[in-house]
């Protein structure tokens, strides 16, 4: 039999997920069994998954989450159309550059691939894809390098006159 504290715990983290704006919808359940948060149901994309998690995690006297949310879109996706929807998010997102970062699908497995000198512009990629239909992980590959040097730091680099 659930405890007294666990039950009180599982009508906070229900109650958070029936009353967000973008989880309602979805009818998650959850349980809380020794501090732990259980919740499970089906959601549409990764970012939604991960916001769950997130709101339950926030939630005081949770000492650990197992998040059994399964990410399920209506009707059959391919690995090209979970692509293009990255590609789509990706575009739509101005921290992302495409000329930098592009995407790969492998049974809804996403891989970002690229060079970029912000992280920031990474993690921005991973939030952008997330929102994607079908994604069900995010894998970065994206490497990051060294700004480019202008050409006057070339020049004092290789010629040693730093008095011009």
């Amino acid at each position: 039999m659930a405890s007294e504290k666990d039950e009180i715990l599982r009508k906070k983290v229900q109650e958070i997920l029936e009353s967000d704006k973008d989880l309602r919808s979805y009818a998650l359940k959850a349980d809380v069994v020794k501090g732990e948060a259980q919740f499970q149901g089906i959601v549409d994309t990764l970012i939604e998954k991960n916001r769950a998690e997130e709101l339950v995690r926030r939630v005081p006297g949770i000492k650990s989450v197992a998040n059994a949310i399964s990410i399920s879109t209506d009707g059959f996706i391919t690995d090209k159309d979970v692509e293009f929807e990255v590609a789509e998010e990706l575009a739509a997102n101005p921290g992302v550059n495409l000329r930098h970062i592009g995407a790969e699908s492998h049974e809804g497995i996403v891989i970002l691939k690229g060079n970029v000198t912000d992280p920031g512009e990474i993690e921005a990629a991973r939030s952008a894809a997330a929102k994607a239909r079908g994604v069900k992980k995010i894998i970065s590959q994206v490497k990051l390098k060294k700004p480019e040097e202008s050409l006057t730091e070339i020049f004092h680099t290789q010629v040693r006159n730093d008095s011009d």
